[in-house]
């Protein structure tokens, strides 16, 4: 059984964020005839309402930064897209580079 099979038979009907991020946590296989396949699929299945990924390796330090103050601000009561993208904006100041945190949609 693999990992997103075993993802997409859970309920996460009640969801509200699941917040991927490991490397490459967005990217699918592509199956001859079929859809692409992986876990972004697996928990839209499953029913998480908002899921935040990363499309490529990420940086250890800069992606603890980012989360860390994503959930802040979560936490603080501002929406998620903005959550993430202000969390994006301040990472940005300390490493500029875009694989820092360009990864994360």
């Amino acid at each position: 059984m693999t990992s997103t099979s075993l993802v997409s038979g859970l309920n996460l009907a009640n969801t509200a964020l699941t917040v991927l991020s490991a490397c490459d946590t967005g990217m699918g296989d592509v199956k001859t005839g079929k859809r692409v396949f992986g876990l972004r699929r697996a928990f839209a299945l499953a029913g998480t309402k908002t899921l935040v990924m990363s499309l490529w390796k990420v940086p250890d330090i800069p992606t603890q930064e980012l989360m860390e103050d994503l959930y802040r601000r979560l936490l603080k009561g501002t929406p998620k897209a903005d959550a993430l993208r202000e969390a994006q904006l301040e990472i940005r100041k300390k490493y500029p580079h875009p694989r820092n945190r360009g990864a994360f949609i």
